[in-house]
């Protein structure tokens, strides 16, 4: 009787790659990536059994001084310029598209109220908000539709993107810039803050445009 021929090896009894290795790998797919990339999508793309968290965690202590760092934008990873070099890539940065006071307020509303709807962003703001103003946002990709509320009617909600996110070179929502920093992006140059926001003043630490909602 002639011995049954072995089974194929299954994926899951392969070991690892060394620690390095996998370091390697999330280098090579973060740079290939032009989008800042998940925990999720790393460990879809690695090879069984490794762990991306910890390859992330010795690749950015890797890059700690150097002229490109690691850095967390929302859930997701990806190498960015370090900022004390920044103007170095001023040749290379594409001009910022410069919004209409009307955006501007209403993107800093969702920034610091999210996840807030039209009809709030209309309260605060005092006026009407035009569909022109939310497509123009959205085709940014600086803000997206979030949950419906669940009042009568259900009115949709919006929240700011990991795209808008990576502008500002911030990791989450709470970290969000004050007017410098909005300035120094290019988006409010010398306009003077929306109604009823106060601006900062010289020799006071940087405010924030509102306080962000707690509930």
């Amino acid at each position: 009787m002639t011995d049954a021929p072995d089974e194929p090896i299954r994926d899951g009894l392969f070991e690892a790659p060394p620690l390095a290795e996998q370091e390697r790998m999330v280098e090579a797919v973060l740079f290939a990536s032009a989008e800042p990339v998940g925990l999720r999508e790393l460990t879809a793309r690695l090879p069984h059994g490794c762990d991306p968290a910890a390859a992330l965690a010795h690749l950015g202590r890797r890059y700690e001084g150097r002229g490109v760092r690691l850095v967390k934008v929302g859930e997701a990873w990806a190498f960015r310029t370090a900022p004390d070099l920044a103007f170095l890539m001023r040749r290379e940065t594409v001009e910022t598209r410069k919004l209409s006071r009307a955006a501007i307020e209403t993107l800093a509303i969702i920034a610091y109220h999210q996840p807030v709807t039209r009809a709030e962003i209309e309260e605060i703001r005092g006026v009407g908000v035009s569909r022109g103003t939310i497509d123009q946002l959205l085709e940014m990709d600086w803000i997206r539709l979030g949950r419906r509320r669940m009042t009568p009617g259900r009115p949709v909600t919006f929240v700011v993107t990991e795209a808008f996110l990576d502008h500002f070179g911030l990791e989450s929502a709470r970290d969000l810039p004050g007017l410098k920093e909005l300035r120094a992006a290019g988006l409010l140059d010398n306009q003077p803050p929306p109604e009823g926001i106060e601006e900062e003043k010289p020799d006071e630490d940087d405010g924030d445009l509102f306080e962000p909602d707690t509930d």
